[in-house]
């Protein structure tokens, strides 16, 4: 008998994880799973890629099913918030795999589509709707959907959602939800001053931890290079040209700060033969999804983001990740690196720190506990830099498709899910690090 069997969950559900082939928890589902099915609150403390989104579905959907009230129109009984519209979709997509013996429906609404096409599917209801929060606003707004027959209330991410501006949005999510409600936060990183906000949205809840608090990924080798910032792009093209060639990186993540910065890394990846795609708030829903397609299926080895857009990114296989920029917020660092070395792999981070990131490192490293060990520039590192080519002038085949339009309006784009303008990223050169050292990264990147 295996572990979910003991739980008592639904047949049906038992059904579903037996065809993903689940038999063993994670830590965070052993830990959360029996709290939830007792109707408790919740706040989970875990790493990315350890199991959440099943760690809260499966005592949610037992509980519905086990409660058939039928659908209300224009409503849902359970919502899930997603700061991102890819993490949005992922977990859609895992809810339906796991209700797919039961008769529940899944509906996921997130900006850069039409609002219209989404109320539409919310005419008759839902069991299950998983959403950013821009554009719930925009549909409750419209009166295309209520919350009050929302029965379990979950917050993915829950650090990132508070710590990006959507603080007002969720207030005012939470003033729509009924009282009544069983509520759940998860996240990779809770500092005090978040969970101590979190208090807002749930009751006495329990408090499940399974990895020290903002510790980095076991399995993940750390390492800094200290150079110049006009000298990254060189040695970021040179050390993916080397380990995608070799066989050492099968798939790679690269993290710039800004929008603008993921673009021009990309056409200096493209220039030197590296398929590289970009995905950030600038860029339409299709060429976001193109990306993440291309990337998942290994057409594209090198995936360019900005934090936020990264939310999401679900992708065995991602064998490096590469800190262009080091984060100006340390927990950023944590989620970053957690997109590698995912289902018992290992994985390796490499971080460029430019003189004026060093503070940066020394808040990673407190934070952490950890100390990146350092290596050099390659010795030649000079001569074959000067043999690189230019930077293309056009996005690679990867972010453009026939049929693509110019975007004549903006803030469809926003990693908040959003159809509303948002602020946007600033278009400085890379390596101004310095003097934003206070500055939270904006819900749009």
């Amino acid at each position: 008998m295996s572990y979910f069997e003991t739980l008592g969950l639904a047949e049906p559900l038992l059904r579903a994880l037996k065809a993903k082939d689940y038999s063993e928890p994670t830590p965070i589902q052993r830990q959360a799973i029996p709290a939830l099915l007792e109707g408790r609150d919740l706040l989970g403390i875990a790493q990315t890629g350890t199991g959440k989104t099943a760690a809260f579905s499966l005592p949610s959907l037992h509980r519905l099913a086990a409660n058939p009230v039928g659908r209300h129109p224009a409503s849902c009984r359970m919502l899930v918030l997603s700061p991102t519209r890819e993490l949005a979709a992922q977990i859609a997509e895992n809810m339906r795999a796991y209700a797919k013996f039961l008769d529940l429906s899944v509906q996921c609404i997130f900006g850069g589509v039409p609002a219209s096409k989404q109320a539409k599917k919310l005419v008759q209801g839902c069991d299950i709707l998983v959403a950013t929060p821009g554009r719930l606003l925009d549909l409750c707004d419209q009166r295309a959907l209520t919350l009050r027959n929302v029965e379990i209330f979950v917050l993915d991410e829950a650090d990132q959602m508070m710590d990006l501006g959507f603080i007002k949005p969720l207030t005012r999510i939470a003033n729509m939800l009924p009282d009544k409600r069983q509520s759940l936060f998860f996240s990779a990183t809770m500092p005090k001053a978040i969970a101590d906000l979190g208090k807002r949205f749930i009751k006495d809840p329990v408090r499940v931890e399974v990895a020290p608090q903002s510790t980095t990924a076991e399995r993940v080798e750390q390492y800094s290079t200290f150079i110049d910032q006009k000298e990254k792009q060189a040695l970021l093209t040179l050390s993916l040209k080397k380990g995608l060639e070799s066989g050492e990186i099968e798939r790679s993540l690269v993290f710039t700060r800004t929008k603008h910065g993921a673009d021009r890394v990309v056409r200096h990846l493209v220039a030197a033969g590296i398929n590289a795609a970009a995905i950030h708030g600038n860029k339409s829903q299709a060429q976001r999804t193109r990306a993440l397609d291309g990337f998942r299926d290994n057409r594209v080895p090198v995936l360019v983001a900005t934090d936020i857009a990264a939310r999401g990114i679900d992708v065995p296989g991602v064998s490096a990740v590469f800190n262009f920029e080091l984060p100006n917020v340390a927990e950023q660092y944590v989620h970053r690196i957690g997109r590698t070395a995912r289902a018992g792999r290992n994985g390796m981070a490499i971080s460029y720190v430019a003189p004026d990131e060093k503070p940066y490192l020394r808040d990673i490293e407190k934070l952490t506990g950890v100390r990146l060990t350092a290596v050099p520039i390659p010795e030649n590192f000079v001569t074959q830099a000067a043999a690189l080519p230019a930077a293309a002038r056009h996005p690679s085949g990867a972010e453009r498709a026939e049929g693509d339009r110019p975007r004549t309006r903006r803030g469809n784009g926003g990693g908040n899910g959003s159809g509303r303008r948002k602020p946007q990223a600033s278009a400085r050169p890379a390596g101004n690090g310095g003097g934003q050292r206070n500055r939270r990264p904006r819900a749009g990147a």
